[in-house]
């Protein structure tokens, strides 16, 4: 049984080895709280640049189906810290269905901060993005939101 035991934590301590700082390569799935409200994604395309967006509900004027993607930068040297906290800008689209089946279309630029954990497969992130409708109208809004998300290998 203690044969076992040590085992299993010795198997334990690799995993977590080959997953700390996971954060910067691998696919991430979280939530994301604010304007919308739903499930994030992450998918790293290389240690700087990255494909993020999320599933979701948003809240404003009329409660409707929200998606978006964008396509994001990375600048981990901004912020003197012993931590891994990148400042990021990307721009992508997204797509807001009504309940009176108005949809939306639009261009999305964003900025953010992240925060990646050096033991944990988890970031933190918060950001602003101006959003650009183009169709069926030109409207000018900004979502904003924070959320966190855990990387798999």
């Amino acid at each position: 049984m203690k044969a076992r035991m040590l085992i299993l934590l010795l198997l334990l301590i690799a995993l977590c080895a080959a997953v700390s700082c996971a954060q910067r390569r691998g696919f991430g799935l979280g939530v994301i709280v604010g304007e919308p409200t739903g499930i994030s994604f992450k998918d790293w395309l290389n240690g700087k640049t990255a494909i993020d967006g999320a599933i979701a509900w948003s809240f404003e004027h009329e409660s409707s189906f929200h998606i978006h993607a964008d396509y994001l930068i990375h600048a981990f040297d901004e912020f003197e810290t012993t931590q891994s906290v990148p400042l990021y800008y990307g721009i992508g689209g997204r797509l807001k269905t009504s309940n009176g089946g108005d949809a939306r279309l639009g261009l999305r630029g964003v900025v953010g901060i992240g925060y990646l954990f050096r033991e944990a497969p988890i970031d933190l992130f918060f950001e602003i993005a101006p959003i650009l409708d183009v169709a069926p109208r030109t409207e000018l809004s900004v979502n904003g939101g924070f959320g966190a998300r855990y990387f798999f290998r």
